[in-house]
């Protein structure tokens, strides 16, 4: 007896059955990536002190957090490539645990990357000369996109886990590039930030 190809209604048992409005998801995403820009801010702008006194051994505890961060970014920058080879080949199942094992390790990033910013504050770019705008110049490139890869990435990720894959690829198109820079140049930024 021949297999058929599953239908639609039966693809969709076997997923997730939370199906939000469009507006209602747009609106959790947006609010997400809001209050993570809004959080980052804070802790980058926020004169030392003011939010609280770190003690120096509270430095010292977190001081491996942005070596940690960088193997993060690296290791997603891998995922990531490799979940695109993965999805050029039409191999699904393989593309879809390299790009969750990105988001993880993304998130994972994000919250060592808010503890060492809370507890240790900004790290002031040492260099002189020619490296001073070429630092800063991939730093606010790094933070402008990476403001921009967390909506779209928590969209991308909604749309597949939807499986509403034509809007889906749509977006991801997008997202791949910005967040394949982002993840490269967190890696560049802490090596000149650390090893200059």
């Amino acid at each position: 007896m021949a297999r058929h190809a599953p239908t639609k209604l039966q693809m969709a048992s076997t997923r997730a059955e939370i199906h939000l409005p469009k507006s209602t998801s747009a609106w959790i995403i947006g609010s997400v990536s809001l209050l993570v820009v809004l959080v980052v801010a804070v802790l980058l702008l926020a004169p030392p002190g003011l939010l609280f006194q770190a003690a120096p051994l509270d430095r010292a505890a977190v001081a491996w957090l942005p070596t940690l961060n960088a193997g993060l970014n690296s290791a997603t920058t891998f995922l990531l490539t490799a979940a695109y080879l993965f999805i050029r080949r039409r191999q699904v199942k393989r593309h879809r645990f390299c790009m969750l094992l990105a988001f993880s390790l993304s998130a994972l990033f994000l919250a060592s990357y808010v503890i060492y910013h809370a507890v240790a504050g900004s790290t002031r770019f040492p260099g002189s000369g020619w490296a001073r705008p070429f630092y800063f110049t991939i730093l606010f490139s790094h933070i402008a996109l990476a403001t921009l890869v967390l909506p779209l990435g928590l969209t991308t990720l909604y749309r597949a886990w939807r499986g509403v894959f034509a809007q889906h690829r749509r977006i991801a198109r997008w997202t791949l590039p910005l967040w394949l820079y982002v993840s490269a140049s967190g890696v560049v930024i802490y090596l000149l930030l650390y090893h200059w």
